[in-house]
């Protein structure tokens, strides 16, 4: 019978086993990434009826109902969630910390200010070749260090495309990675050890996909995971074992776009999420400092070409270009300054034209509005960091209470070394005692 002693110990032996395997599992495991502690359903083996015992129950030992992971679908996607939130909070605030330092290590505020100096020092003796001399020194250095800015800005710009490239290459890797599991799920035992294992593989690469993406996720019974880029409302990216490929745009400003097979995605979480946003207020900065560039050369000219220069010339302009990559020099001879109005005399100390000069730059004001430029982005990177720091206590929270349920407790575990071994003993007992009581019935005359 199904119920006798040998049988009950040997399923006893075989529970006692899984349960030292799974235990062992655990321990070496506490450490690993993505392990999610497994442990061991048992359920009692019973059969009923037989040859005149009908409706009798026949105890029959145990048997393994399944391995169980201990994780929470609802935590885990909560890490996926503020996980994504961070990983998109902190690659624009890493991302604008580029831009500030590009913008104020360029040296353009001090630069414009010098240059404002010089031209009112000139005012003092206009006709001193050495301070016009500096006046052409400081637009020089001024020239060069909007060029030093468009270029830096334009460098920070391109190390954000390359990384949000790399988040679309990634994104694309790992939904092949999980399509790939889909199969491989589609085809395990249930509830075996080689299903959890999968399933730890499968949330791993969740949790890698989140960092780049906001996704939102649909579970099957046989553990397959059917995935959307961009939220519920996004593109389907993995179905079954099929795979869809997200890539980038780049716009003749530099900012970025993305679409899953041609249709456009908008992320709200991830990194890409935020070198997309760091994008989008570098070329709102470039476009406000290009904008000074152009107003200043505008106005400066106008004012320039209005007067006459120490030669008793008519002016030229001093500068060219509408940007800060097109903003060059042109004018390279203090004497060129058009600092008396037109029809002067040579070396003429009447001032006004240069007071015109001063007041078409003061219109523009590049000191004030340069100024509200480094305000922006050093504000925008202010309140970026609160949010980030915001995010990371709500991410580690979420994180704190999986890892209290997923995570291994090596105490935990060494009880259950025992206990199992205990119970392996004790099953061993039970067939010594069914080996004691069958040779005593052998011995009976």
């Amino acid at each position: 019978m199904a119920s006798d002693l040998l049988s009950i110990a040997r399923s006893g032996v075989q529970a006692a086993k899984i349960g030292l395997d799974l235990t062992a599992q655990n321990i070496a495991n506490a450490s690993s990434t993505g392990y999610v502690r497994r442990s061991a359903n048992f359920r009692e083996v019973a059969q009923t009826g037989g040859a005149n015992r009908i409706g009798d129950l026949s105890l029959s030992g145990v048997r393994l109902d399944g391995i169980v992971r201990n994780a929470d679908a609802f935590r885990q996607a909560e890490v996926r969630r503020t996980g994504s939130d961070v990983a998109r909070a902190s690659a624009e605030v890493t991302a604008l910390q580029n831009i500030e330092s590009a913008i104020e290590q360029s040296g353009v505020f001090e630069a414009i200010i010098d240059f404002e100096s010089s031209l009112q020092q000139l005012t003092q003796d206009p006709v001193d070749t050495s301070l016009r001399a500096s006046v052409i020194e400081k637009a020089r250095t001024m020239v060069g260090t909007f060029q030093i800015a468009g270029q830096e800005m334009d460098a920070a710009g391109e190390g954000m495309r390359f990384l949000a490239g790399d988040g679309v290459t990634q994104v694309n890797r790992i939904a092949q990675e999980l399509a790939r599991t889909n199969t491989r799920l589609a085809r395990a035992s249930d509830a075996s050890s080689d299903q959890t294992a999968l399933l730890d593989q499968r949330d791993t690469l969740l949790e890698q996909l989140s960092t780049y993406s906001n996704i939102a996720t649909t579970f099957g019974t046989d553990g397959q995971v059917a995935v959307k880029i961009g939220g519920a409302s996004g593109s389907d990216l993995v179905v079954g074992n099929s795979a869809a490929s997200v890539s980038m745009a780049t716009a003749a400003d530099g900012t970025i776009s993305f679409d899953v097979g041609g249709t456009p995605l908008t992320l709200a979480g991830g990194s890409m999420a935020g070198q997309q946003l760091a994008l989008t207020k570098n070329a709102q900065l470039k476009a406000d400092l290009d904008t000074l560039v152009d107003n200043m050369v505008t106005d400066v000219n106008a004012a320039q070409t209005g007067g006459d220069d120490l030669d008793g010339n008519s002016g030229t302009a001093i500068f060219s270009g509408n940007s800060m990559a097109t903003l060059t020099l042109v004018a390279t001879d203090g004497r060129k300054i058009a600092t008396a109005p037109a029809g002067s005399a040579p070396r003429s100390r009447d001032a006004s034209n240069l007071t015109a000069i001063r007041t078409a730059l003061a219109g523009v004001d590049p000191a004030g509005t340069m100024d509200a430029i480094l305000f922006d982005v050093s504000g925008t990177l202010a309140g970026r960091n609160v949010t980030l720091g915001a995010l990371e206590t709500i991410a580690d929270t979420a994180k704190v209470a999986l890892s209290a349920q997923s995570g291994v407790d090596l105490d935990q575990e060494a009880v259950n070394l025992v206990r199992f071994q205990q119970a392996f003993q004790a099953s061993g007992k039970v067939m010594q005692v069914a080996s004691d009581i069958f040779d005593t019935l052998l011995a009976i005359r």
